[in-house]
């Protein structure tokens, strides 16, 4: 896992959802690949989230809970990538500040 993105442009407005507990950036390279960069506050509940493209989901610091659709609660920690199929819901949920990045597979 790389520790830094290089030659990037960054989207200044945040995406900001459920009242600031999931807080992310878009994150764009010269190839027009495109990631958000994000961090997830601690949770009591899910939230849940919905793709539009394949998403992966990697856990830069932290674990958390994920759900893909209606599967099983699965932990998540520093160093795990895990894929997202597009047009999915996935709800994530955490006791602890989650950073991850998602990269989206336009």
């Amino acid at each position: 896992m790389s520790q830094q993105l290089d030659s990037v442009s960054i989207h200044k407005k945040p995406n900001i959802h459920f009242n600031g507990r999931s807080i992310s950036y878009l994150v764009e390279f010269k190839d027009g690949s495109k990631k958000t960069l994000g961090v997830l506050l601690p949770t009591e509940k899910p939230l849940t989230f919905e793709t539009h493209v394949p998403e992966r989901i990697e856990i830069i610091s932290g674990k958390c809970l994920i759900r893909v659709g209606d599967g099983e609660f699965k932990t998540l920690v520093e160093g795990e990538i895990l894929n997202i199929p597009e047009n999915c819901r996935f709800s994530m949920q955490s006791s602890e500040v989650v950073d991850y990045i998602c990269h989206l597979e336009l």
